[in-house]
């Protein structure tokens, strides 16, 4: 009795499917080292990031826990004078902690709303050719040493704001009658380090904002102009809220870089810790005393040379806080799309 064709149907396609099965495992064997060495390295590389950073905490703690045996946490976080080199020793962080807010908040001020009007400008009014030309040339800014700000802060931005004050007097004398008021500026000030820094974390603030307002889906757009909205409506009324997980995140990663910054702040902001709102005086920041402590004859061991890593503690610290700012700022203001 022979078998029906349409019996012999499935036990072909069960034969096909067994076929290709066997196939795919063959296929996956094959891939399978690569696969597992691929694992293994990324791996490596996971694990050699955590290890760094509890190496950091080590390192800043080793040297930092026999400091706070000398000096009690509350004396380090409330005395108002900072010269621990000096007779009678002072060790209030705040000075310094002070002088490196006053400069990542004068940065702040210059170069997130230009960063983030740029960005508008690039995503939503620039044509693709310009905006090809623009943001690699903003991008450019992130590759000049930060030692180059410092030398362009001292040498060009200060004689620059002292010649601009010498020639506001007269109108600061009419304004406030008083002739005999003169406002002058350190050569080392708070001022034109904030300024350099700002320059130098423009490129971040535009390039990622930029990016979080690329992202925005289209149908967005499309829906407020059939709405009939206008381009600035669309831009700053829906694509900005939209975006404003990545802009936040993008603010405070340019004020950590500021807070971290070192180079521009030794050379341009001076080295007179004290507390101070005053943009315009010499001032010091975390990063600047660091340097230098580090660049100078302190005996290694002593309390002077602990002090480097208590205000590296610090330092550390503060920028552990201000990114996990900046995650509970995006996981709040996230929005999901279909």
């Amino acid at each position: 009795m022979e078998t029906p064709a349409s019996a012999q149907i499935p036990v072909a396609g069960g034969a096909a499917s067994i076929g290709s099965k066997n196939t795919e495992t063959l296929v996956s064997k094959q891939k399978r080292p690569l696969e597992s060495a691929l694992f293994w390295v990324f791996a490596a590389c996971a694990a050699v990031t955590v290890f760094t950073t509890f190496g950091i905490i080590g390192v800043l703690l080793s040297d930092s826990i026999p400091f706070f045996r000398e000096v009690s946490l509350v004396r380090f976080l409330t005395e108002r004078q900072w010269a621990p080199l000096f007779e009678p020793p002072f060790y209030g962080v705040m000075s310094l902690v002070c002088g490196t807010f006053l400069v990542a908040a004068g940065a702040a001020l210059f170069s997130l709303p230009m960063g983030l009007l740029a960005a508008i400008y690039l995503s939503e009014y620039a044509s693709p050719r310009a905006r090809n030309f623009l943001k690699p040339v903003f991008e450019l800014l992130a590759g000049v040493p930060t030692v180059v700000y410092g030398y362009f802060a001292l040498l060009f931005i200060t004689p620059a704001l002292q010649s601009l004050l010498e020639r506001m007097t007269p109108f600061f004398q009419f304004i406030t009658r008083n002739p005999d008021l003169y406002i002058s500026i350190d050569v080392f000030n708070a001022l034109s380090a904030s300024i350099a820094v700002a320059i130098m974390t423009l490129p971040l603030v535009s390039s990622l904002c930029e990016d979080a307002l690329h992202v925005v889906p289209k149908a967005l757009r499309e829906g407020a102009y059939a709405l009939g909205a206008t381009k600035m409506e669309v831009s700053l009324k829906v694509v900005v809220p939209a975006a404003l997980s990545g802009i936040m995140a993008s603010f405070i990663l340019a004020v950590s870089r500021a807070v971290g910054e070192t180079m521009i702040v030794a050379l341009a902001a001076g080295s007179t810790p004290k507390i101070t709102i005053n943009p315009l005086e010499s001032i010091q920041t975390m990063t600047g005393y660091i340097v230098q402590i580090a660049l100078g004859d302190v005996p290694h061991g002593s309390i002077g040379y602990q002090t480097i890593f208590a205000v590296g503690l610090v330092l550390f610290c503060i920028t552990v806080l201000m990114n996990l700012a900046s995650i509970a700022l995006v996981k709040k203001f996230r929005h999901k799309y279909d």
